[in-house]
């Protein structure tokens, strides 16, 4: 009997412990709960203020297709920037052929929260460190961790890509090596 009222009374201190920190958390963040409980703590998603967004539509042009920040490449932007106040950009690639590798195999990082690239038409010869070399086809898609290194190494003449990448505006660094 001893025993069951001490673990039913360590139990209880534990329950009152957790409804603590959490009343805790909620008055005086997260920071101030792991001061005053000295345990680490997480808070409860707090939702973030939602940027005004609008529904963005892009048709297919051959017109729409511009130089932007590769030589090698054309960029078809597909309205998302403007259409989510900057959360996020999107834009099908055109890599224009043939692939000159001196141009082209530049290791560099995009210091962007998110990068998803799908593979539209052709082939493209990447490296990302960490990975490896890679050949994606048509119907390939990767995603790239913030400030990964990476590269093309070679690419189809046709190959076309989908890039999504937030936020919006970025920059991108070029490494020395």
């Amino acid at each position: 009997m001893a025993k069951q009222k001490r673990a039913s009374n360590g139990t209880a201190r534990k329950v009152a412990n957790r409804t603590l920190v959490k009343k805790t958390i909620r008055k005086v963040g997260a920071a101030r709960a792991t001061k005053v409980t000295g345990k680490k703590t997480t808070a409860e998603p707090v939702p973030a203020k939602r940027r005004k967004q609008r529904a963005a539509v892009s048709h297919y042009r051959e017109e729409d297709f511009e130089s932007g920040l590769r030589a090698y490449a054309k960029y078809r932007d597909l309205g998302v920037a403007a259409a989510t106040d900057g959360l996020a950009q999107a834009h099908v690639i055109r890599l224009i052929g043939p692939c000159d590798p001196k141009e082209v195999s530049k290791l560099h990082y995009h210091d962007a929260e998110f990068q998803l690239v799908y593979v539209l038409n052709g082939w493209v010869k990447t490296y990302m460190d960490g990975v490896g070399e890679q050949t994606m086809r048509q119907g390939s898609c990767w995603t790239q961790p913030p400030r990964i290194k990476h590269l093309i190494r070679d690419y189809s003449d046709n190959c076309e890509l989908l890039e999504v990448i937030l936020p919006a505006q970025f920059k991108t660094v070029e490494v020395k090596g």
